[in-house]
């Protein structure tokens, strides 16, 4: 090449490659501005959602101020709320319609995948309590089962949520007493309603409630339960400050609180039960279909039609039959699965005859339950659990067991009810499969460790969905097995007992409200497919007549989270991890089915990945 004609061609390179990194500087130039325009909107995104979640909180609190004290919120403590009353249901209609409009107008996709998984329970959470609103549920303020005079018990107690620490403390819960009188009068209107429109309890749970309230009913302040802060006032108050107290507690429940729930307990008794409905069921009230189909989607976070969810719970009352025959033939039964369920229900080697004996029995299954934990589990709560028996005013319409969360301070750990009104309720071979459920690694763990997350918006930390949370408890049922808790083949037949329960639900439910069974079809069905005591299915079977759907709930979540981790097992291989696959459910608090499905999802994705 001659010397010219190389000079022209390296100045032309020299020319080329000036261009080539003057364009690649601005194509970095452009990424770099598009990258920090994306940051900056993810950002912006980011401080919109949570700042807009963070009011939507403190609103609630404001407009349900018990809420609040239960979360720990004591900014509400004198206050009982107005849930009855016109201006609350608008108030809560407004909130509702506004922060759904307002979420809407935040990129979902430029939030991180965390808030993106927030972003849809809140959205979700805003249509669900919009559809509520066209149901007339606040004509029926009450039941034998959620019973606002219980709450308020409970709260009374000074074991519960309500703080009793300060005089001030005092003084606030004799102001929600006054709150809480006046409920007591716009219950009975409110009721009242529902007589004109037709909405109205079953005859046979309006009979529960009478003597529920009668109970409370007593001659002198000291033996009401609502006296019980003043037998436990500080030792730090002085002589004058225990004498004031002591004399506005009296009269407070002389003079105001006795004589409203004698006019409520009348109420009841002479104007509603009159007026009560023979039916048993959902059906029976007016749209009531429809009104059942809508609470069995808002229990189970699914659209699944009642039909499909009766013919699911068919399916798994066989099954689970099945099994139970199975267990049968181990132990070396003589006699059919019939006579094997009177035998377990029946003879006394199954059963406490202290009730004091039967929770000790649950207390040595707690250290042998939690000894077993670490092994599947990276994430374990702080709080503990107590078990305790179930309160004497309420035991007798009360479920087998119950659980109360932890405070989220930590000051008073997670309750484990257990009724011990009928200990021939109460099996020995039921013990472990219900602890597994109640308390952990079930309820108390799944809600102990939501509390205490940090980093997520506090209506994550503190909503939940019933299908999410029992779906878990059966879950950890399920758990029990791989850990080795089952052993005793009478112990496995407590699970597939329990399981039974959750099974039967799902027929009886969609029975007794989409099908027009009546309360004793309910019950002979419970009969014949259980080895229960007749008094825990009359007062199950009388649970679902007073809140339709939630009883749904269970067998549908678990056999979500079953199916969600079948499906990661297949899709992971050696690379699926149990500890993390709980860490994926447990650990952002509780989830809609649809939610909880896409974050596994993507879970399996960046494993796979990986």
């Amino acid at each position: 090449m001659k010397k010219g004609i190389l000079t022209l061609a390296i100045a032309s390179a020299l020319t080329l490659s000036a261009c080539s990194q003057e364009k690649n500087s601005q194509v970095t130039a452009n990424s770099d501005v598009k990258q920090t325009t994306e940051t900056a909107a993810k950002q912006s995104a980011e401080q919109a959602y949570l700042a807009l979640v963070d009011q939507y909180f403190k609103d609630v609190l404001q407009l349900n101020p018990i809420y609040a004290t239960y979360v720990g919120v004591n900014d509400y403590n004198d206050q009982f709320g107005d849930s009855l009353t016109e201006g609350y249901l608008k108030a809560r209609h407004e909130l509702n319609t506004r922060y759904l409009k307002q979420v809407k107008a935040i990129d979902r996709n430029s939030l991180p995948a965390n808030l993106q998984l927030s972003y849809d329970m809140f959205n979700y959470d805003r249509n669900v309590a919009l559809a509520s609103e066209t149901f007339p549920e606040h004509f029926i303020p009450m039941n034998q089962f959620y019973s606002t005079v219980i709450s308020m018990v409970q709260l009374g107690s000074a074991e519960s949520a309500q703080p009793f620490k300060t005089v001030e403390d005092y003084h606030n819960w004799l102001s929600r007493l006054d709150g809480f009188i006046n409920w007591t009068k716009l219950a009975q209107q409110r009721m009242d309603e529902g007589i004109a429109s037709k909405v109205v309890l079953p005859r046979v749970l309006v009979e529960r409630i009478v003597p529920q309230l009668q109970a409370q009913i007593v001659e002198g302040a000291e033996n009401s339960l609502f006296y019980a802060p003043i037998n436990k006032l500080p030792e730090g108050f002085s002589d004058a400050e225990r004498t004031e107290l002591t004399n506005a507690y009296k009269a407070k429940i002389e003079l105001k609180l006795i004589p409203a729930l004698e006019s409520l307990k009348n109420y009841f008794a002479n104007t509603y039960l009159p007026a009560a409905r023979a039916s048993d069921g959902w059906w029976g009230l007016p749209n009531g279909k429809v009104w059942y189909q809508h609470l069995a989607n808002q229990h189970t976070t699914t659209t699944m039609p009642v039909d499909e969810i009766h013919q699911v719970g068919l399916s798994e009352v066989a099954r689970i039959l099945s099994e139970m025959d199975g267990v049968r033939e181990k132990v070396g039964f003589q006699g059919d699965l019939s006579a094997f369920f009177d035998s377990l229900g029946s003879e006394p080697q199954y059963f406490f005859t202290e009730r004091q004996d039967l929770v000790d029995g649950y207390m040595a299954l707690k250290d042998s339950i939690n000894a077993e934990l670490p092994k599947y589990f990276n994430v374990m709560p702080k709080a503990d659990y107590v078990v305790k028996p179930v309160e004497s005013f309420r035991e007798q319409s009360a479920a087998g067991a119950s659980y109360q969360s932890p405070a989220v301070d930590g000051s008073r750990p997670g309750v484990f009810y257990i009724n011990t009104y009928n200990l021939k309720a109460q099996p020995k071979w039921g013990m472990t499969t219900l602890s597994l459920h109640e308390a952990a690694p079930g309820h108390h763990f799944q809600i102990a460790i939501k509390q205490e997350l940090t980093g997520v918006p506090e209506f994550q930390r503190f909503g939940g969905y019933t299908a999410f949370e029992e779906g878990w408890a059966l879950y950890a049922e399920y758990l029990g097995i791989e850990m080795g808790l089952f052993s005793d083949p009478y112990q496995y037949f407590g699970k597939l007992s329990d399981e039974m329960l959750r099974a039967m639900r799902l027929v009886v439910d969609t029975g007794l409200h989409a099908k027009g069974w009546s309360r004793e079809q309910a019950i002979q069905y419970m009969k014949d497919n259980s080895p229960m005591a007749e008094s825990d299915i009359v007062a199950e079977v009388e649970r679902y007549m007073a809140i339709p759907g939630q009883a749904l709930s269970y067998k549908v979540g678990q056999l979500k989270i079953l199916s969600l981790r079948e499906k990661a097992e297949t899709a992971l291989g050696d690379k699926f991890d149990l500890k993390g696959f709980h860490d994926q459910i447990i650990t952002t608090g509780s989830l809609p089915m649809a939610v909880m499905e896409r974050k596994i999802d993507n879970w399996i994705a960046t494993v796979k990945a990986s």
